[in-house]
C-alpha cells in the first residue's frame, strides 16, 4: 500500500523583517523546501499526527517574501525562516483570508507588534554598539596597540643612537682626537633625524599616551635642539670644533641605555642589569653632558658677535643693538637651572624604584 499524502500541523510566528514556521514532523527525511511565485512549497518524508508518511503543504503569502527559505532539521520538528521583502507587520500570515485548518500561531515565538518593535529596536541598539565597539576597538586592543607603538618608537631612537654611538666610538680608536673635529659632518644627519623625532617624546607625555612628566621632557628636548640647531646648525666655525664629539657623545650614551629600557617596558620585561644602568647612569653623564654644552655655549659667543648673526637693533626711539650673545649668556644660566630640575627628577625616580628594597633590607 502506498504512503497517503497527509499535511502536517504548522505553527507561525513573525517579526519585521522575518516569519518563522514550525512543522511538526520528526524523523523527518529529504524534504523538498522551496518558495516559487511568493508560495511555499513543502514535501518530506516523517512522523507526524498520522505516523510515518509524505507530508505536504502548499500557503501563499501575504505580501512578497525572499524566494530563499532557510530551515533546520531537528529530532522532532522542522523550522523554516523567510525574509519579508519589506520590513512591515502582516495582519495575516496568507493571502487568502480564511486561515488553513492545519495552519495555527506559534505562541512559544507569539509576539504583538508592539512587542515585536521593542525587540526590534533593542536588536538595533544592540548591532549599533557593536559597531561602536569595533570602530573604537576594545580596552585591551587599545592598550596593546599603544605598547606595540611605544615600542617601535623607542626602537628607532635606540638604533639611530647605538648607531652614532658605535661610529664615534670606532673612529675615536682609528683616528684618535683627528675624529673630533668631522663629528659633526658625519653624526649631524642621524642627530637631526633623532632630535626631530624626540618631539614625539613630549607630545606623548602632554597628551597622556605616556606617564613621563611633561616639563622635564620639554627641557630635555628644547635644550638640545637648541644647541644641535641654533647652535652647531647655524654657524660653520663651531661644527668643526672638538666639542661637538662630546656633546653627541653623552647624548648617545645615555640614551643607549634609556631606550632600550623602556622598549622592555613596553613587553613587561625586567632584565635588572639594563634597569640599574637606566637608573645610575644618568649619574655621571647628566652633568658631564651639560658642561659640555655649556662650553659649546661658551665658545659659540665670540663667532655671534663676530658674525653678528641673530643680532637686532631695537626700533626707535630706543635704538639699542641687542647683540644676541646676551641672549646665550641668560641660556647659560636657564642650562643650569634646567640641570637641576631635570637631575631633581631623575634622583626621585631612583629613589622611588630602588628605595622600597632598601627598605625592606633593614
Amino acid at each position: 500500500m502506498e504512503n497517503q499524502v497527509l499535511t502536517p500541523h504548522v505553527y507561525w510566528a513573525q517579526r519585521h523583517r522575518e516569519l518563522y514556521l514550525r512543522v511538526e514532523l520528526s524523523d523527518v527525511q529529504n524534504p523538498a523546501i522551496s518558495i516559487a511565485e511568493n508560495v511555499l512549497h513543502f514535501k518530506a518524508q516523517g512522523h507526524g499526527a498520522k505516523g510515518d508518511n509524505v507530508y505536504e503543504f502548499h500557503l501563499e503569502f501575504l505580501d512578497l517574501v525572499k524566494p530563499e527559505p532557510v530551515y533546520k532539521l531537528t529530532q522532532r520538528q522542522v523550522n523554516i525562516t523567510v525574509q519579508k521583502k519589506v520590513s512591515q507587520w502582516w495582519e495575516r500570515l496568507t493571502k487568502q483570508e480564511k486561515r488553513p485548518l492545519f495552519l495555527a500561531p506559534d505562541f512559544d515565538r507569539w509576539l504583538d507588534e508592539s512587542d515585536a518593535e521593542m525587540e526590534l529596536r533593542a536588536k538595533e541598539e544592540e548591532r549599533l554598539n557593536k559597531l561602536r565597539m569595533e570602530s573604537q576597538g576594545s580596552p585591551e586592543t587599545l592598550i596593546n596597540l599603544k605598547k606595540g607603538y611605544l615600542f617601535m618608537y623607542n626602537l628607532v631612537q635606540f638604533l639611530g643612537f647605538s648607531w652614532m654611538f658605535v661610529n664615534m666610538t670606532v673612529r675615536f680608536f682609528i683616528l684618535g682626537k683627528e675624529s673630533f673635529y668631522d663629528t659633526f659632518h658625519t653624526i649631524a644627519d642621524m642627530m637631526y633625524f633623532c632630535q626631530m623625532l624626540a618631539v614625539v617624546e613630549s607630545i606623548n607625555a602632554a597628551i597622556g599616551v605616556t606617564k613621563s612628566p611633561v616639563i622635564p621632557s620639554v627641557i630635555q628636548l628644547f635644550g638640545r635642539n637648541f644647541i644641535l640647531f641654533i647652535i652647531f646648525g647655524t654657524m660653520e666655525e663651531m661644527q668643526s670644533a672638538a666639542v661637538v664629539f662630546f656633546v653627541f657623545y653623552m647624548w648617545s650614551t645615555i640614551e643607549i641605555f634609556r631606550y632600550p629600557y623602556y622598549m622592555l617596558c613596553c613587553i613587561d620585561m625586567d632584565w635588572k642589569v639594563l634597569t640599574w644602568l637606566r637608573y645610575t647612569v644618568w649619574i655621571p653623564l647628566y652633568p658631564l653632558g651639560c658642561l659640555a654644552e655649556a662650553v659649546s655655549v661658551i665658545q659659540s659667543i665670540p663667532v655671534f658677535n663676530e658674525t653678528g648673526r641673530f643680532s637686532f637693533t631695537l626700533p626707535y626711539p630706543m635704538e639699542i643693538h641687542v647683540r644676541f650673545s646676551f641672549f646665550l649668556q641668560v641660556y647659560l644660566i636657564m642650562l643650569f637651572l634646567g640641570l637641576y630640575i631635570n637631575f631633581r627628577h631623575l634622583y626621585k625616580q631612583r629613589r622611588r624604584h630602588y628605595g622600597q628594597k632598601k627598605k625592606k633590607i633593614h
